[in-house]
């Protein structure tokens, strides 16, 4: 093959040879590295497993080895495609430059479009989750793979020797054979801090800056530029979300900001002294501005021959201060003056300067590239970097209230009061009381003093760092008005009132359906309008997928989560505030996962006027942005989707659909909770057919699985509950309940073509039954009945096991009737490519891991076995790639 990229109608022909030629480069060399295994023999011989003695430990690492390989080689593959579209301007769906062509942007109404464009903030937010399973040095192998395998083109080109590339690959493959794939400790919360400040470095620092110009030079294109723009910036949970997390503490969100402070930090200094070898301009041959030459004076660069170099001499004055601003806010811990170079405002105004002055005296081409995106860079992330979001739990903030009114003598047993009793007390303590509840010398429990520890490092932080180090706060099961105001009380006790933002999180579908009451009461209070002006008239809710789903299935938490968002617009819009929805999607259709484009289309119409957050879990981060290009792409595309539901006016009347889709839901909802919830010995089924216990003894993520101990559903988090039901590829959550709603609607209401209709003209219909389909496609009832047979009750095994499969087979079926389809993924070709490719390794993963499990419930509980079974789990979600 002359080159590794081709013609896009030769796209799907290159899937095929392009990717089967890598993957048998890589699978060569891993033979070549345990020759004594026969890895084809393997996969051809799944009774190979029923003799637990005689396997090799060497073949689990194999398996699980060689799916992360291919994940590499697709990753590099879809990288060439994307750079391949953009060079012949082959704009693909997620590019921005789609839009312009997609929605005849250049016939809009000017003025609407400048709204539009002012008003679009795009904000992903790191998480960190349980099911995070690759370490960090695995993580970093695989980033030296992809980047080698990239280089593939210039050894076909013979542009780089064949040998030394092979030599380079084989010693990486080899490393990444040598490397422990588990980890031998928990991860800390120090430890997920560093690792996700690790994809700044890869990705976001460079990604983000080229996207924001890149839309600023679409809206010049349109008439409607404005440097103010600024339509991705970043957030995180890590080091800040205590939620279920005891070891998140002040000394984490300490050490979370003053690392996104080095970060953010050192990258403008790497980035500065690029420039200054660069900008070598003399001022004996151009001249240069006069607020260049005030800046000039004040370098300490005394070098003779830098004497005609004004450029260089400012560069060298900045780093300067950079430096000294790292030492003193980083070693010293001081606060600096506001006017000082303590202040990002004061580096962007200096780097300013030097774009006015090359702009006005030399040529602006000086400034393309490294320059343009430096200065975007410190309009995006700061010296904060990212904004971290607060969460807590809203029974530990009513446990703190009840004790500080308590001590202050207000009332002795708040958490008895009825709720309108509890308001009363809030809104007065909060409207008319200036004094404290709160006093240095009086003795508190340690919940207490460790709640009020981080709030007054938020002062600390935000005295520090800014306003924009933490703007949310988030409150985990928000049922009542009174969750609101006792954090609102909690805020005043530091005089943060209305400077932090207010979020609820609701989770259950009990929860989405009080949302609108709730919110109701909120936007009625006399102080909110006060807060409010403060922040533009700006009320954030966040949305919970992983809870409404496992608490109502997947029918019904999507659509009680598209008619709450309904509701809630409507409802802000007659208060007159601007509502902001945060979106806490996981990995998986189970938990609100999918494609990030479809599922941005597909919310409500105004549900997203310009402004989205959404969490980006700990096991996907690494999929979407462990390397710069698909980072850079799947940025973009959060973007470009945002930007088009934004622009477009499909407000068509959908009244009917909804109808429907309410009747679908309650009887999808009537038929999970059946299952889950009221089938006598389904705990007992989960708990033995699925690998949750082993599960819950990795050393991932810091957070414990369950809140505590527990041997049932309802207690169990929903992340470790989706994870595991992927484990044994059933994925429960994300179709359950799906046939027997469609099948009893269509015969009660004759009703197959409305829905074909309804799949063909309405996008969250469509999306529904997308991601129903990529669901299904990973799937294997084979291999589920097999871990069925793991559970002691025959009986009780067989009865479940076969209210699974029938269930999962009226939804195959019916989803073959609504959209048309012959077979799963007939539509996606990549993914279908995708999924041949590994799941031979992860079928036969599967196979080990339950006679591994088999001899482990034996008494055979050697630590080898379970290494051996925890490598399995990693191996099944690596393969998998968004598995909880």
């Amino acid at each position: 093959m002359d080159s590794v990229i081709l013609k896009p109608d030769d796209e799907i022909k290159l899937n095929k040879e392009w990717i089967s030629k890598e993957i048998n480069i890589v699978k060569n060399i891993l033979s070549e590295i345990v020759p004594d295994i026969d890895i084809d023999s393997i996969l051809d011989n799944e009774k190979h497993f029923k003799d637990i003695e005689k396997i090799n430990p060497d073949v689990v690492r194999v398996l699980t080895i060689l799916p992360l390989l291919i994940n590499i080689v697709e990753d590099v593959y879809q990288s060439k495609i994307l750079k391949y579209n953009t060079i012949t301007k082959n704009y693909t769906e997620g590019m921005l430059d789609n839009l312009l062509y997609k929605l005849d942007l250049n016939n809009m109404n000017k003025e609407n479009l400048t709204e539009i464009f002012s008003n679009i903030r795009v904000v992903p937010v790191l998480t960190a989750h349980p099911t995070q399973v690759q370490r960090k040095s695995i993580l970093d192998l695989t980033q030296n793979i992809y980047e080698i395998l990239e280089k593939r083109e210039l050894v076909e080109h013979n542009l780089l020797d064949e040998n030394e590339w092979m030599n380079e690959l084989r010693k990486n493959i080899n490393l990444l054979w040598r490397t422990d794939i588990l980890r031998s400790s928990k991860l800390r919360v120090g430890n997920e801090i560093t690792n996700s400040l690790s994809y700044y470095d890869s990705t976001f620092l460079k990604a983000i800056p080229k996207i924001n110009i890149k839309f600023k030079e679409i809206a010049k294109k349109l008439g409607i530029f404005s440097n103010s723009y600024t339509p991705i910036l970043m957030g995180t949970w890590i080091g800040g979300d205590r939620d279920g997390n005891p070891f998140v503490t002040e000394e984490t969100l300490l050490n979370a900001a003053y690392s996104q402070f080095e970060t953010a930090i050192e990258y403008y200094i790497s980035e500065l002294k690029k420039l200054y070898r660069e900008f070598s301009i003399s001022s004996l041959k151009n001249e240069y501005s006069d607020e260049l030459k005030e800046l000039e004076k004040l370098s300490k660069d005394n070098l003779e021959h830098r004497t005609y170099e004004p450029y260089r001499l400012v560069i060298s004055y900045i780093i300067d201060n950079l430096q000294d601003v790292k030492v003193k806010l980083l070693k010293e811990k001081l606060e600096l003056p506001y006017d000082s170079y303590y202040n990002s405002k004061k580096l962007l105004n200096d780097l300013l300067a030097i774009r006015k002055s090359i702009k006005l005296y030399s040529d602006e081409i000086i400034a393309y590239g490294r320059l343009d995106e430096l200065i975007e860079s410190v309009k995006v992330f700061g010296y904060h970097l990212s904004s971290i979001d607060l969460r807590q739990d809203s029974s530990v903030y009513e446990f703190c209230v009840n004790e500080l009114l308590n001590i202050a003598k207000i009332t002795d047993n708040y958490s008895a009061l009825t709720e309108e009793e509890k308001c009363e007390i809030l809104i007065n303590q909060i409207e008319n009381e200036p004094r404290k509840l709160s006093s240095v010398n009086c003795k508190k429990s340690e919940i207490l003093e460790k709640e009020l520890s981080i709030f007054s490092t938020m002062k600390k932080l935000i005295n520090i760092f800014g306003k924009n180090i933490i703007e949310q706060n988030i409150i985990s099961h928000t049922v009542e008005i009174s969750d609101m105001l006792e954090l609102a009380l909690l805020l005043k006790e530091f005089d943060l009132d209305g400077k932090v933002n207010i979020s609820p999180l609701f989770e259950s579908i009990e929860d989405l359906k009080n949302s609108e009451k709730i919110m109701k009461t909120w936007f009625e209070l006399d102080i909110l309008k006060k807060w409010m002006s403060n922040n533009g008239s700006l009320q954030e809710i966040m949305l919970g997928y992983s809870d409404s789903n496992k608490d109502g299935g997947y029918i019904t938490s999507s659509w009680h989560l598209y008619k709450a968002q309904k509701e809630l617009v409507s409802l802000a819009q007659k208060y007159g505030v601007k509502l902001n929805f945060f979106h806490g999607r996981g990995g998986t259709v189970g938990r609100g996962g999918g494609p990030s484009y479809e599922a941005i289309l597909s919310q409500p119409s105004e549900s997203i006027l310009g402004k989205i957050r959404l969490t980006e879990q700990g096991e996907v981060i690494g999929a979407k942005y462990g390397n710069l290009d698909l980072g850079k792409f799947n940025l973009e595309a959060l973007l470009s989707a945002t930007l088009e539901k934004s622009l477009k006016d499909d407000t068509k009347d959908i009244k009917e659909y909804e109808n429907i889709m309410e009747q679908i839901s309650n009887i999808s909802y009537e038929k999970y909770r059946n299952l889950v919830y009221e089938t006598e010995g389904f705990s007992e089924y989960f708990f033995e057919s699925t690998p949750i216990n082993e599960v819950s003894s990795l050393n991932i993520g810091s957070r414990p699985s369950s809140r505590k101990k527990v041997l049932d559903i309802e207690g169990l988090r929903a992340i470790p509950w989706v994870f595991s039901w992927s484990q044994i590829r059933v994925m429960l959550p994300g179709w359950y309940g799906v046939g027997t709603s469609f099948n009893k609607w269509i015969k009660e209401n004759n009703g197959l073509e409305t829905l074909k209709l309804m799949y063909r003209n309405w996008p969250f219909f469509k999306a529904l039954l997308s991601n129903l389909e990529m669901v299904l496609s990973k799937t294997d009832m084979n291999i589920a009945k097999e871990y069925a047979k793991l559970v002691k009750n025959e009986n009780l095994s067989t009865k479940i096991f076969n209210m699974i499969n029938d269930e999962w087979i009226l939804t195959f079926n019916l989803l073959k009737e609504i959209t048309g389809i012959n077979y799963l993924l007939e539509d996606n070709e990549m993914l279908t490519l995708s999924l041949k490719n590994r799941l031979p390794y992860f079928n036969a993963l599967n196979y080990l891991q339950i006679e591994l499990i088999k001899q482990q419930r034996a008494g055979n509980n050697t630590e080898e076995i379970n290494k051996a079974i925890h490598t399995t789990i990693n191996g099944i979600a690596t393969g998998l790639r968004n598995s909880g």
